[in-house]
Parts: structure tokens; C-alpha cells; sequence
């Protein structure tokens, strides 16, 4: 059982995140775009990141790799 103390302020829901706007743009913030729209654009790119790009995933293989030219098995005769 959930004690009063135990439930966030927002009653337990994920953050609101915010639209993002123009003037949350790097681009708007350095004097860069040279876009009049009444939204973002598809350049949009965060302030906050400095044009840094978003962590990707790692590729992990599940299995050693084969150094064969022909990875499934071949039948045998």
C-alpha cells in the first residue's frame, strides 16, 4: 500500500515535457536561423546539447561472429 509520502506531487504521473519552441533552438539562440514559422522547424536542435548528438545504443553481438565467407551452416553431402 502507497503511503501519502510515497506519491510524487503530480499524483504519480510521468513529467509534462515541454513543445519545443523556437526560442528553445540553438539555432534561435545564436542568431543562426534565418526561418520565419510559426513553430519549429525540422533543423530544431536543443540549446541545452550545444549541437551534441544524442547517445546511441551500443551494438552487442549475441554470438561470436564466423570468419566464413558463408555464415549458415552448409549441408552435408
Amino acid at each position: 500500500m502507497a503511503l501519502a509520502r510515497d506519491v510524487p506531487p503530480n499524483g504519480g504521473k510521468l513529467p509534462k515535457t515541454r513543445k519545443p519552441s523556437c526560442d528553445d533552438c540553438f539555432f534561435k539562440q545564436n542568431h543562426l536561423c534565418a526561418l520565419k514559422l510559426d513553430g519549429p522547424c525540422p533543423t530544431f536542435r536543443p540549446a541545452d546539447r550545444n549541437l551534441a548528438p544524442e547517445r546511441q545504443l551500443a551494438f552487442v553481438f549475441r554470438s561470436e561472429r564466423t570468419t566464413a565467407a558463408y555464415a549458415f551452416p552448409q549441408p552435408t553431402a
